[in-house]
């Protein structure tokens, strides 16, 4: 090998050797990174306030999946019970008065009824159908049972099945409970039910139902209730009357405690004085009174209807 050939190795061999030393370099500055960083994370956390320490700790636990670590979570500093995860809060309205609630809850239940209307109106079966807002909740009135039912027969008209798969999806849409509720004349007759009593819980049934199998409805929120001739909204005893009594109502019943629903009234007519309600240190979510309070599930109650 010549003179210029070994020059020329031996120098690639010490550049090879200097790199080789310099190799320390990298592992050391890695050492003093991680050192750095870890005496920046304790210099922090002997600044930083105990309380908040845990309540940090206590909130990654809870996001990683941990309920029984502390007393804090993520959002309001309480770690939640698995059993009350999905549980709706019953304190969201703290500090409002029973007045402020009535009027939001009058303001939901004109919402609802809006909506129903616009979509009857879309199809031209707003008339076809009565609202009434009172302290029980919103009322839909399936207005003369004629056009609902045939005579007689518990099976639902053309119409009634448009109007119902009409403001089904709206039910469906809320998280109120819904009871339907019949009532019938004081001089029903019928002939194919030994009373009023029979027909207007088979119409009950369909209506039902229509809503739950068709529409959506959660079958734990509806209902089916019976009056019989007991609550006629005429007492006149002409044929008008008569046939005003002969009703279905389907009603989207307020969930809010009695002395917030026993102030919608009042509301409704401008009436209400803020001096009538008080500030509220929780609002828990109460369903209508018990003689208003439908039955859930399969087993319902019948609806009464004349014919």
């Amino acid at each position: 090998m010549s003179g210029h050939g070994r020059g020329r190795r031996r120098g690639l061999e010490e550049e090879h050797e200097e790199h080789v030393d310099e190799r320390w370099m990298a592992s050391y500055m890695d050492m003093v990174t991680v050192l750095m960083c870890m005496f920046i994370v304790l210099f922090a956390m002997s600044t930083v306030d105990q309380a908040k320490f845990v309540q940090l700790k206590n909130s990654l636990a809870t996001g990683f999946g941990a309920v029984d670590v502390g007393k804090v979570d993520t959002a309001e500093g309480i770690v939640v019970p698995a059993d009350l995860v999905d549980t709706p809060a019953v304190n969201q309205d703290v500090g409002l008065t029973d007045l402020d609630l009535a009027i939001a809850e009058v303001d939901d239940l004109t919402a609802v009824q809006e909506a129903m209307q616009a979509a009857l109106s879309a199809v031209g079966l707003d008339t076809l159908v009565e609202y009434t807002i009172d302290e029980r909740g919103l009322s839909v009135g399936l207005v003369g049972s004629e056009t609902f039912f045939e005579p007689n027969v518990a099976t639902l008209s053309s119409q009634a099945v448009k109007v119902l798969d009409t403001i089904g999806p709206v039910l469906a849409g809320s998280q109120r409970e819904v009871s339907v509720e019949g009532h019938a004349d004081r001089h029903g007759v019928t002939i194919n039910y030994p009373t009023d009593w029979e027909l207007s819980s088979a119409r009950a049934t369909q209506v039902l139902r229509h809503l739950v199998e068709r529409t959506g409805v959660a079958q734990e929120r509806i209902g089916a209730i019976g009056y019989g001739s007991a609550r006629p909204v005429d007492t006149g005893d002409d044929l008008a009357a008569m046939a005003r009594n002969r009703r279905v109502d389907v009603v989207l019943l307020s969930n809010q405690p009695d002395s917030v629903r026993a102030l919608i009234p009042s509301v409704l007519d401008g009436t209400a004085v803020p001096d009538e309600s008080v500030p509220t240190e929780s609002t828990p979510k109460q369903s209508a009174p018990k003689d208003s309070t439908p039955a859930t599930g399969g087993d319902t109650s019948a609806v009464t209807s004349g014919h």
